[in-house]
């Protein structure tokens, strides 16, 4: 709900809770007011006098203030003229504490405002039977999801049986190609005839000589 009034032939639209400044008014400072609004706004505006004399509006002047400066220069040409004034304005600065009265004015707004909020609550209602729907309709993916997870899973696991059969398939053939490089592995059995065979000659050599010097010797005398 707002409310015009009149003050200091100026017209003013306030709501309840707002400041206004006004040219200056004989009241002191923390002092209260009542004016009689000129119109008071509804859903069905109430201008005649006889529909706002019930309806009151209520304000507090909280402080005296003077407005900001404004300079008046005057000049006058070719007369050596020249003049220079401040101005500023004495005002006053009010708040509206309460707008009483205009019944017919109060009630339409508040059927307004249930007619609002039940328009809200069936939107919401509305809201969340939409988001049930959604969450059950997003329930069916998460179901094909688990099957295409179970079905990668089992076929993972027969990948890795496919894998341990082939490694153990694998293995046999390393086995076979140990066995066959031990056998070359033996080139020591041949080395040992030819040390037994040069001992043998040398003893046969030195059993021969010996006895040959001796008879030679024997032999001279």
């Amino acid at each position: 709900m707002y409310a015009v009034i009149d003050l200091g032939g100026k017209q003013y639209k306030v709501e309840k809770g707002d400041e206004v400044i006004v040219d200056r008014l004989d009241l002191d400072e923390g002092k209260t007011m009542t004016v009689t609004p000129i119109l008071l706004g509804g859903d069905k505006p109430l201008v005649a006098a006889t529909e706002l004399k019930s309806t009151k509006v209520k304000a507090k002047v909280e402080e005296h203030l003077l407005g900001k400066k404004i300079l008046v220069f005057k000049y006058k040409a070719k007369k050596g003229c020249r003049r220079r004034r401040g101005h500023r304005s004495r005002l006053s600065r009010i708040t509206i504490q309460a707008i009483t009265g205009g019944g017919i004015a109060e009630s339409k707004p508040k059927a307004k405002a249930k007619a609002k909020a039940e328009t809200k609550s069936e939107a919401g209602k509305a809201g969340k039977a939409e988001a049930s729907t959604k969450a059950k309709a997003g329930s069916k993916p998460k179901a094909k999801a688990k099957a295409k997870a179970e079905t990668k899973s089992e076929a993972g696991k027969a990948g890795k049986a496919e894998a341990s059969t082939k490694a153990k398939a694998g293995s046999k053939p390393k086995a076979k190609a140990a066995e066959k490089a031990k056998p070359k592995a033996k080139p020591a059995g041949k080395t040992k005839p030819k040390a037994e065979a040069k001992p043998a000659k040398k003893t046969a050599n030195k059993a021969e000589k010996k006895p040959a010097k001796k008879t030679d010797k024997k032999a001279e005398k």
